[in-house]
């Protein structure tokens, strides 16, 4: 294949997360730590799950009388004794808990007051004993599920916290969440201060993941709280893939002690630009968290956690779903559901690779079309590492600027006249065959798999409503089409520079074309011809720079 003479653009905010998978942790024991865990555990365990069981039963009896016939589901703030009474029997007895559990809490700086930063935002958040910053910080009120508020015992207590309620069934639920945040900062010391862990799940603490915007909105101060775990051995880690929830409660109660630092930043108070624009907001607090814990930032965010879970489901490696979704859905217009459905195609593209990508021979399989410069080309669009492999994020991408663009009706109809060479509103095998031969480069091409697969009523002729929906549902058929009008566009082109007066050149099917392509000289050899230095706007056009 001939080498290329201009490089693809590639945008610098479509590079690769530098973290490849935030959301697995997978340590495991040594034998050495599980013969230490099992000696201190028939000793340390049995000791401090009666003491936690006690503790949370006190717990709860304070909850009881804090919370004795007061109007349920926050609608009305604790006052006077009611929230003294949580403020320090509460937060003397999780500092109590922590302490049972052998945690050795430091603290850097100084909690904030009410007055100064209604809101907390902690993170990393890689662990449910990240509670401990409730204790540090006066039991502020937290954001849980609503469904946690009846769990037995600890629910009574989370009651207490007057929290802020997410109801997952409510289709308006985040907007309703954001909106009771909002009223509770803007309260002007009515209700107690939020604490909001802004990464929305929990990581393996090697970056900072997207800030969901509800601390952000109500435009108030807010305290960045910073969390460690300087331990050897990591028992408090609880990520998508790795550890569960039993496992490490007893892990972590079967150690001498626990360490756990907690910093408290300086209040950022947000300036007007950030008070307009929460997304700055959010992003520069993060930016101020990310370097004093000297972490990247990537853009990932829950709904990969969702994609990375459906990946394992598929028997994709679980990382194979992980394509930043929120960066990648918000510069390319993608709904979650239709990336959804693009990693089902993937799986079934990749299933016969390792690793959970696609080579060359499988991108060609799945075309149904033989390896051949033009296919190897197209492939190269799609590989943005440059690595000879097509990851899912890779795919999306390649989809959306590449074959989405040029799959419009229009082009879908001009390519459907070109292959129709008798105009009888029909496509027969050898029209089809005439077509893909030509624009793949290879005389003796076989297409009758491929032609079988978009005759649906197996007529022998395709009609045009076969055609556009095998195109609509294969977006990578695309290109071709498109490059073969284009090819022909550029022939008659250079014929018009040799002989202006040509009739033969003006009366070409290919003039009839109204789909505008680069007026610059593609490579001829290349046939699908990426490179241009003109502005092209048409909505059919394929050669947009991502």
């Amino acid at each position: 294949m001939a080498p290329r003479v201009l490089p693809l653009p590639r945008q610098q905010s479509f590079c690769p997360p530098s973290v490849r998978n935030p959301f697995v942790y997978p340590g495991r024991l040594s034998a050495w730590d599980k013969l230490r865990t099992v000696l201190q555990g028939i000793i340390l365990l049995p000791l401090r799950a009666i003491c936690l069981a006690l503790l949370l039963l006190l717990g709860w009896l304070f909850a009881s009388i804090a919370t004795f016939r007061h109007p349920r589901r926050g609608s009305v703030p604790l006052a006077g004794w009611r929230r003294r009474m949580i403020q320090t029997t509460l937060s003397c007895l999780t500092h109590t808990v922590f302490f049972v559990m052998g945690f050795q809490v430091t603290v850097k700086g100084k909690a904030a007051s009410l007055l100064e930063a209604p809101i907390f935002v902690a993170a990393p958040h890689s662990s449910f004993f990240d509670a401990i910053i409730c204790a540090l910080t006066g039991m502020p009120s937290i954001v849980s599920r609503a469904e946690n508020l009846s769990t037995p015992v600890f629910g009574k207590i989370l009651s207490s916290l007057q929290p802020v309620a997410v109801f997952r069934q409510d289709p308006d639920s985040r907007k309703n969440t954001v909106a009771e945040i909002t009223k509770r900062a803007l309260s002007r010391g009515q209700w107690p201060q939020i604490l909001i862990f802004p990464e929305g799940t929990c990581t393996n603490r090697s970056c900072l993941i997207t800030f969901k915007q509800g601390a952000f909105v109500p435009r108030v101060p807010v305290q960045p709280v910073l969390l460690r775990y300087p331990n050897r051995l990591d028992t408090v880690t609880w990520t998508w893939q790795g550890y569960s929830l039993k496992e490490l409660c007893v892990m972590t109660l079967c150690q001498l002690f626990t360490r756990v630092e907690v910093e408290f930043l300086p209040v950022h108070v947000p300036t007007e630009e950030e008070k307009n624009d929460p997304i700055l907001f959010a992003n520069r607090v993060r930016q101020t968290m990310a370097t004093a814990l000297n972490v990247p930032v990537t853009d990932h965010t829950f709904e990969d956690c969702r994609l990375m879970i459906s990946a394992g489901q598929l028997t994709l490696p679980m990382e194979a779903g992980l394509v930043e979704f929120t960066k990648i859905s918000k510069k390319l217009n993608l709904k979650w559901n239709h990336v959804r459905e693009q990693l089902d195609t993937f799986a079934a593209i990749a299933s016969a690779s390792k690793g959970g990508r696609i080579g060359i021979e499988e991108f060609a399989e799945y075309l149904k079309l033989p390896i051949s410069d033009v296919l190897k080309e197209l492939f190269l669009l799609f590989d943005r590492n440059g690595d000879g492999t097509i990851d899912f994020r890779e795919y999306v991408i390649g989809l959306s600027i590449l074959c989405n663009p040029a799959n419009t009706e229009e082009t879908i109809q001009m390519a459907f006249k070109l292959f129709d060479m008798d105009e009888d509103g029909t496509i027969t095998e050898d029209e089809f065959a005439s077509i893909i031969q030509s624009a793949l480069g290879v005389p003796e091409l076989d297409v009758s798999v491929l032609f079988k697969e978009i005759d649906a009523d197996e007529t022998g002729k395709l009609s045009y409503d076969e055609f556009k929906d095998f195109a609509f549902k294969h977006p990578e058929y695309a290109k071709l089409f498109t490059t073969y009008l284009e090819l022909q566009r550029y022939q008659l082109d250079m014929l018009e520079e040799d002989d202006t007066e040509s009739p033969e050149v003006k009366h070409s099917p290919a003039r009839k074309s109204t789909i505008p392509v680069s007026e610059t000289t593609p490579l001829a050899k290349n046939k699908v011809c990426p490179e241009s230095n003109d502005e092209d706007n048409s909505s059919t056009s394929d050669k947009k720079d991502d």
